[in-house]
């Protein structure tokens, strides 16, 4: 691709992080007060945590992000959850994105 959208309209916010967090690049959501948590297949997801260390995970909520996809989703708007082992996919139980651009296995998309 030869455009780049990485930057646009980020906005990250530190919250606790439960015991499920262990690594960045995982949706989360909200588990407690200021608590967030790993998601689940086929739940909808707040944002992605991008950094987790000490208890804490700094979580981008709005902006361009990039993760792992179960398979190429069109681009456009697509109603996305979390999946297996960290991933996003297409799942009517899911929230509403922008997705700009996917591959086999990534996807990046607008929070």
């Amino acid at each position: 691709m030869n455009v780049n959208f990485n930057g646009y309209g980020e906005n990250v916010v530190t919250f606790s992080a439960d015991e499920s967090i262990t690594e960045a690049g995982v949706p989360v959501k909200m588990s407690a007060d200021g608590t967030v948590a790993a998601c689940e297949s086929g739940e909808a997801f707040c944002g992605v945590c991008i950094g987790v260390r000490n208890g804490y995970a700094a979580v981008q909520l709005s902006g361009y992000v990039t993760m792992n996809a179960d398979s190429k989703i069109a681009v456009g708007y697509k109603s996305l959850a979390a999946s297996s082992d960290g991933a996003v996919a297409v799942n009517t139980a899911g929230r509403e994105y922008l997705v700009v651009d996917s591959s086999a296995d990534s996807i990046g998309f607008i929070l």
